[in-house]
């Protein structure tokens, strides 16, 4: 039974063009196919986290990474009484915005924008479904309800000034009240996506040994993990212990999370969907302890994976990548596909909007595309290739 301050999609705001309701989907079950069809959900699957995708099969990938962010939150939202689909929609769509090579490629790529406006990979997302998807006959964009582009927007917290331009540029035509929260689907969504990539991250780290699982099972909330998978199963191989205890480690976080928010709910006692919105706080939340807990194995996450020497290096490749592509195509635009070339053309003088065009072209690269393009246009290989 849905909760009170659940999103019901009978009660949606609707969407920015008018449809037909269909006859077997809600709203938002239609948002959520919407986006696993989308092009640029599938290119998801070539682009990475923290390696780039060459570096190995088993390293999550932005798809992988998303896929995991949904089952979380599913499963949060069917406890909490919310709605399902809702949920999954903005679990799916979340990370839709991300440029090439991670969090290094949107650094790059933030900078180089910085004379026209920025880049925000929250924000993009929020411009591919509303503008660069153009498959449909009517509109461009997936025309997504009104709740889902809220929870794509403000997923993390409300939206203050400054406003990344996207944002802006979209909240003029159809108002997502920015300065206010999200539903709770929304909210349980950006929850499941830290529990995701804590969770993930320490994997990948111990497949890619940057570290170990001995320096792991040290760490806080982990060492208890590790004990437990000790007493349970004394001298268990190594891969099966650190598997059990990352295991009970991601179950935790999901029951803390769980835990806090229904002692949030039943001292807001909300009794809609906009109680939520107006709270004033996150209603969605980890408790304090083991909030700590997780910003000391982020800082450990930081120090031994996201800035280990090789992975340094690997930075260092892919930025010079996105440095090069920029200045390429803003001095050559006619290199951009054809597809792009109406855009281009409807720029012409416009610096401004051509620089959006081309981090918008480049923003959609998958890692390799975004390697081999730099090698046509540069007669350079910079990125270090599997052996």
């Amino acid at each position: 039974m849905a909760a009170l301050f659940a999103c019901d999609p009978d009660q949606s705001r609707g969407r920015l063009f008018p449809e037909a309701e269909s006859t077997f989907r809600s709203p938002f079950q239609r948002d959520r196919d919407r986006i696993i069809h989308a092009s640029s959900f599938r290119r998801l699957k070539h682009k990475t986290q923290v390696f780039i995708e060459h570096e190995g099969d088993y390293f999550r990938t932005r798809l992988t990474h998303s896929i995991e962010v949904a089952q979380v939150a599913r499963t949060m939202a069917r406890t909490l009484g919310l709605d399902q689909e809702l949920t999954e929609a903005v679990a799916l769509a979340h990370d839709l915005g991300h440029t090439p090579f991670g969090h290094t490629g949107e650094d790059a790529l933030g900078a180089l924008m910085a004379p026209y406006g920025g880049f925000d990979h929250n924000a993009q997302t929020l411009r591919i479904v509303t503008s660069l998807e153009r498959h449909y006959a009517e509109w461009d964009g997936l025309n997504l309800t009104w709740e889902t582009l809220e929870g794509i927007a403000k997923h993390n917290g409300p939206v203050t000034a400054p406003i990344p331009w996207a944002l802006a540029e979209y909240d003029m035509r159809h108002d997502l009240e920015l300065p206010t929260h999200a539903g709770a689907e929304a909210q349980v969504a950006a929850l499941s996506d830290d529990i995701a990539y804590s969770h993930h991250d320490l994997h990948d780290g111990l497949r890619a040994e940057l570290f170990s699982t001995d320096e792991l099972a040290e760490l806080p909330v982990l060492r208890e993990c590790f004990a437990e998978v000790d007493r349970a199963y004394p001298g268990l191989n190594y891969y099966r212990r650190r598997h059990e205890a990352l295991r009970r480690f991601f179950g935790i976080l999901v029951e803390d999370v769980i835990g806090v928010t229904r002692a949030n709910l039943a001292d807001l006692a909300p009794q809609g969907p906009a109680d939520i919105r107006h709270a004033g706080r996150m209603v969605v939340q980890f408790s304090p302890g083991l909030w700590t807990d997780l910003k000391v194995l982020r800082q450990f996450l930081f120090e031994r994976m996201y800035r280990a020497p090789s992975v340094v290096v690997m930075r260092q490749q892919v930025t010079r990548v996105i440095n090069d592509l920029f200045p390429a195509f803003m001095a050559d635009p006619a290199q951009l596909p054809k597809q792009w070339r109406k855009d281009v053309d409807e720029a012409a003088g416009d610096e401004m909007r051509l620089a959006r065009i081309v981090a918008d072209y480049i923003a959609g690269m998958t890692d390799r595309f975004a390697i081999l393009t730099h090698e046509r246009l540069t007669g350079e290989s910079v990125v270090a290739r599997p052996q």
